[in-house]
């Protein structure tokens, strides 16, 4: 087989990803091309010699392209060519929105292509993960950060530190963390918190909500950015479970859609409880099942992308999420982590505007205030952009709008990352619901540490009452239910 896949625009060869599969559903692995699970990447040109039978394949470049598939029967001693024409379905850096994806343990080697192959122009390689240290036997590169095909960029001294409470992702350092001889629950994941805050342009993420140690991350004011997108959620199906995390109530939350849901909501209770914190993405290919970038974030950015400018957008909360669906919204032509300022007794109204384009069927755009959905709009696929119509504010809250894919096996969705409203003087809303949820939440965590040293118990401990504290602050605060 000679497999070839071009631009339709341009005609030029393209890298893409291809799940091939023989007759028997079973996928197909060239030598010398980086594979995972059930598919591969190429440059554009695939070779490929097969026993007799019957084949299908899917090509796919990331969500801005439409998928391609097909079958052919493989003929001795026949060549069979194949030429596919990969149509764009959005180019959003052409609209100042770039791509990134923060959970890649794929080979190094491996990145640049792969990227390519998605489309993608920020990634951060993990290189360094509990006991395992990919430098612990060469010298880390004088400079992590690479630049190629002008506007694409990875960092490859990413690392994780995951462990009884969870998971936590840093970036931007200039070398790992001394975390291999760490236990799962000593020494305390604030211990290596606090040092990575002592470097220049560390950025730290919470990879799940809903890991266990979320409230204690969150309360230390020390995290960058929060996963809603995560590596639970699959291309063809979920991880259906929390892990070692806070297992969801499963009759509030069935089904292939729970996790996914439950993750949204855990989020939505750090906003009612007035932090500003922008979502994130990350799909641990090489871990998960996951191609590179099917979980990604998008983060507008004016002008040439550069890789500060791109980490400088997210903190700004100029951002959205996806597993698909390519959701830009503005509010009164403004982007995601606008903040509206009124005087006490004013009302602010805010006309919404999107452009979405999905390849899977979406039947409603969601409008979510405070937490909860208030207008839910139908629609086919926006083909241009179109109003969807207004939200009223007459105290202060924050709002987020979200796409959910009409598919029953994942979670395929797309978010927003928040807006904010600030009215007279209580610029923040904090709900005393939300905050008591992550007082019990802390309380509970506490209630599972055994740690047999004493001083060592304490010592982890203390963290955790720090983070209860601050949660009941917060339920002390509250100026809404």
């Amino acid at each position: 087989m000679r497999l070839t896949a071009i631009d339709a625009t341009t005609g030029e060869l393209v890298p893409c990803r291809i799940h091939l599969n023989d007759g028997a559903g079973k996928p197909i692995q060239p030598k010398g091309l980086p594979f995972w699970k059930d598919h591969f990447v190429c440059s554009g040109e695939l070779e490929q010699e097969l026993p007799p039978g019957n084949y299908s394949y899917e090509i796919d470049r990331g969500p801005e392209y439409f998928m391609t598939s097909g079958t052919f029967s493989a003929v001795e001693n026949e060549i069979r060519s194949i030429t596919n024409r990969l149509r764009r379905l959005a180019d959003l850096a052409q609209e100042g929105w770039w791509s990134g994806e923060l959970h890649v343990h794929r080979p190094l080697g491996d990145i640049q292509l792969l990227m390519r192959a998605e489309d993608l122009h920020v990634a951060q390689a993990i290189t360094w993960w509990n006991a395992n240290n990919a430098w612990a036997k060469q010298p880390v590169p004088a400079n992590p950060l690479t630049r190629f095909d002008r506007n694409r960029f990875y960092h490859c001294m990413a690392g994780e530190d995951e462990r009884g409470g969870g998971a936590l992702l840093y970036f931007n350092l200039r070398e790992p963390l001394a975390i291999a001889a760490a236990r799962r629950e000593y020494p305390s994941p604030l211990k290596f918190l606090t040092e990575a805050r002592q470097r220049q342009g560390v950025w730290v993420d919470i990879e799940k909500p809903f890991w266990w140690d979320a409230p204690v991350w969150l309360a230390s004011g020390m995290v960058d950015s929060i996963g809603i997108a995560h590596n639970h959620m699959h291309r063809s199906g979920v991880l259906d479970n929390e892990a070692w995390g806070k297992p969801r109530d499963r009759q509030r939350f069935p089904g292939p859609h729970g996790n996914g849901l439950w993750t949204e909501e855990i989020y939505y209770h750090v906003l009612n409880c007035g932090l500003r914190v922008p979502p994130s993405a990350g799909s641990a290919s090489g871990v998960l099942p996951n191609p590179v970038g099917y979980n990604r974030l998008y983060v507008h950015v004016e002008g040439e992308l550069t890789y500060d400018k791109w980490f400088d957008g997210l903190r700004a909360g100029h951002v959205f999420v996806s597993n698909g669906p390519l959701l830009r919204c503005r509010a009164n032509g403004k982007l995601p982590g606008t903040i509206y300022k009124a005087v006490a007794g004013e009302q602010i109204i805010v006309r919404l505007e999107a452009l979405l384009d999905s390849r899977d069927p979406i039947s409603t755009i969601e409008i979510i205030k405070n937490g909860r959905v208030t207008q839910a709009v139908p629609l086919a696929v926006l083909k241009s952009r179109d109003t969807l119509g207004e939200i009223r504010f007459n105290e202060s809250g924050w709002f987020v709008i979200r796409a959910v894919v009409d598919v029953p096996n994942t979670f395929r969705f797309a978010s927003s990352g928040p807006f904010y409203v600030e009215i007279g003087a209580t610029p923040r809303r904090v709900s005393r619901t939300s905050a008591q949820f992550f007082v019990d939440w802390v309380r509970e965590r506490m209630a599972q540490i055994k740690i047999e040293d004493a001083q060592q118990r304490d010592e982890v401990l203390k963290s955790q009452r720090d983070a209860e504290k601050f949660w009941q602050e917060r339920v002390a605060q509250a100026n809404a239910e």
